[in-house]
């Protein structure tokens, strides 16, 4: 249930009515790093699920793996269960000399909704490797292999591959986490603010090249479809925007960095994802972006149908 006390960043318009709203809050950062815009509370801490997973795959890096090109990307992902993902992932893991068996993902459908119609036609079940989160685990283990750290709990908070990760998490964003949860893949799951997760995606890009935190950005803007799959709102953005980075996170969440330092992240509090797009792309017009071939239009499409045909749409408010 959506918050109240924070601003409306979306509302809901059928056949002229406004049926619904989605509260919550977002930021926008100048290139210098200040805040330029906010709405709501973005300095409370959130959870910011996926949207945590660059620097995790920063964790592998800094755990001694020779990930590169696609792979990393795909260590960075939240992946839609296509094939050239899931075979990434057996990469990943084969390299280690493991196989999917070593996953400690929950067995899931794919994230993209076409590639788990396809799979349950063609006789397909949920599976571990599936999941959207595989990559990550699978940079994980591969990590645990050239360290002689156990694979079999690579989740816990202990294990010395989670605490590079929150290492990495906390050093991008300048904030000590301010609650530890579970993450739906079974990872640990750290708060920090939507404006600490702002700054750490312009450190990712800022980072001086060579290191970790700029070789993490720059193989998911070389590899986008690596990072989200070939229909995702990421994958489009960083295809059409120049060294744009982004990465969403379930519960609506979304961070977005540039390369010039401008940066967003916002989190719609009720985490529908029918607000992501227009909140994403209203934010992306405020910082002055914009693409030639539409694609921050089609972002920012939401259609509501009426009888099979659009009587309205989901509308940023800002």
């Amino acid at each position: 249930m959506s918050n109240p006390a924070l601003p409306v960043l979306a509302e809901v318009v059928r056949s002229g009515f406004v049926e619904g709203r989605h509260h919550g809050s977002l930021v926008l950062l100048a290139a210098d790093g200040s805040v330029e815009f906010a709405l709501g509370t973005p300095d409370a801490p959130v959870f910011p699920r996926s949207c945590a997973k660059p620097f995790q795959a920063v964790a592998t890096l800094r755990a001694g793996l020779a990930l590169e090109g696609e792979l990393l990307a795909l260590a960075a992902s939240s992946h839609s269960a296509e094939s050239f993902h899931l075979a990434g992932v057996r990469r990943i893991l084969a390299d280690a000399g493991l196989d999917e068996t070593a996953l400690r993902t929950p067995a899931d459908l794919p994230l993209d909704g076409m590639e788990a119609e396809l799979h349950l036609r063609w006789g397909g079940d949920h599976e571990p490797i599936l999941m959207d989160c595989s990559g990550k685990h699978a940079g994980w283990l591969a990590a645990c292999v050239a360290n002689d750290w156990p694979t079999d709990s690579y989740l816990d908070p202990a294990h010395p591959i989670q605490r590079l990760a929150q290492e990495a998490l906390e050093e991008a964003v300048g904030e000590t986490s301010a609650h530890a949860g579970v993450d739906g893949c079974g990872a640990p799951l750290l708060a920090v603010s939507l404006t600490g997760l702002a700054r750490g995606y312009r450190s990712l890009l800022l980072a001086e090249p060579g290191t970790p935190q700029r070789r993490v950005a720059d193989a998911m803007r070389a590899h986008p479809e690596y990072v989200a799959g070939t229909r995702r709102a990421d994958t489009r953005l960083m295809r059409a925007v120049p060294g744009a980075l982004a990465k969403m996170g379930a519960e609506a969440v979304q961070a977005v960095a540039l390369p010039d330092g401008r940066a967003l992240a916002f989190k719609i509090d009720d985490g529908a994802e029918r607000a992501r797009g227009p909140v994403l792309a209203a934010a992306l017009r405020r910082l002055g972006v914009t693409t030639e071939d539409g694609t921050i239009d089609r972002i920012a499409a939401a259609p509501l149908l009426g009888g099979g045909i659009p009587v309205g749409e989901v509308r940023a408010t800002f």
